[in-house]
């Protein structure tokens, strides 16, 4: 999704390739002052740190009002946090209870189209960690181009293809946040995904199963684009989630994905995007998507 064009400083969580010389030192330092910052700002007792946390997608961050006793902070009071510059990503970090079990949810992640490094993109997920969490949860809008699934159906995410051209673990390896060359076999948890069938089919809408492609953006893909993501075995397409994704898998956190799709990408069928109506879709389809989280994460309690 396209937004004002942002141009990111070189700083030490990330940035490009050619300014990514981050010593492990100022990684490390960077992760614990932010996470200082967000105890400090947030009343935790009784519940105690929240193992589960949550990221919130393009036109979906009104699962926000499903969580209880929301305390929230400003990605700007939150050292070395990047700036969200999309219009439909308000830039928070959420401390609350969903379906009764403490979570923190980040309303507005970041992309690679804004200017920013994948390193810069994933630190949430540092953060997010560093706080305690064990269990991600990460949602996302995505163009669909299995031709027998729909506009507004959700797709349970069981593995992706990074075509952003890099990767959020380049540059030196911090052996606390995770080994050097982690394992990519499952990125997505089958445990967690069998929970995620079940929920669907306990709240009765179908939840298709399917393969996510990372691509750069901001721009949408092109019809010989679509036919070869088709080919490479991709099911839907977006310009997020799989940085995050692969810096939980480094630190070995659990992670659930689930995308809306929210424009069909049929290659002999294309019709011109349009954005309002794409982003009308994802808000149109939340409701599901947000029961479907609280079912799964209350479950968790």
């Amino acid at each position: 999704m396209d937004s004002e064009q942002v141009v990111a400083a070189p700083s030490v969580v990330g940035g490009d390739v050619a300014s990514n010389r981050v010593t492990t030192d100022q990684a490390r330092n960077a992760v614990a002052e932010a996470a200082a910052a967000v105890r400090g700002s947030v009343d935790m007792t009784p519940d105690g740190e929240p193992r589960v946390g949550i990221i919130l997608g393009t036109g979906l961050g009104r699962l926000v009002a499903e969580i209880d006793d929301v305390q929230a902070i400003d990605y700007s009071d939150i050292p070395h946090m990047p700036t969200s510059t999309v219009e439909s990503h308000a830039g928070r970090l959420i401390f609350g209870r969903l379906g009764g079990t403490p979570v923190w949810a980040l309303q507005g992640r970041f992309h690679r189209y804004e200017g920013y490094g994948l390193a810069e993109v994933a630190f949430p997920v540092r953060l997010l960690r560093t706080i305690g969490v064990e269990t991600l949860v990460v949602s996302a809008a995505c163009g669909g181009m299995n031709p027998l699934w729909s506009p507004g159906d959700l797709v349970l995410l069981d593995d992706h293809i990074n075509l952003l051209g890099d990767s959020p673990l380049v540059g030196p390896n911090v052996d606390e946040f995770g080994p050097r060359f982690p394992d990519m076999s499952e990125p997505y948890d089958k445990e967690l995904q069998e929970l995620a069938m079940d929920a669907a089919l306990r709240l009765g809408f179908p939840l298709h199963r399917g393969v996510y492609a990372a691509v750069v953006g901001p721009q949408l893909e092109t019809r010989a684009e679509y036919r070869m993501l088709r080919r490479m075995g991709a099911d839907v397409v977006g310009m997020s989630t799989v940085p995050e994704v692969i810096v939980a898998r480094h630190a070995s956190m659990r992670v659930l994905g689930i995308a809306i799709i929210t424009d069909q990408c049929l290659p002999d069928a294309l019709l011109p995007a349009d954005v309002p109506t794409i982003i009308q879709t994802a808000m149109a389809a939340e409701p599901n998507l947000t029961r479907l989280i609280r079912e799964i994460v209350g479950g968790f309690s």
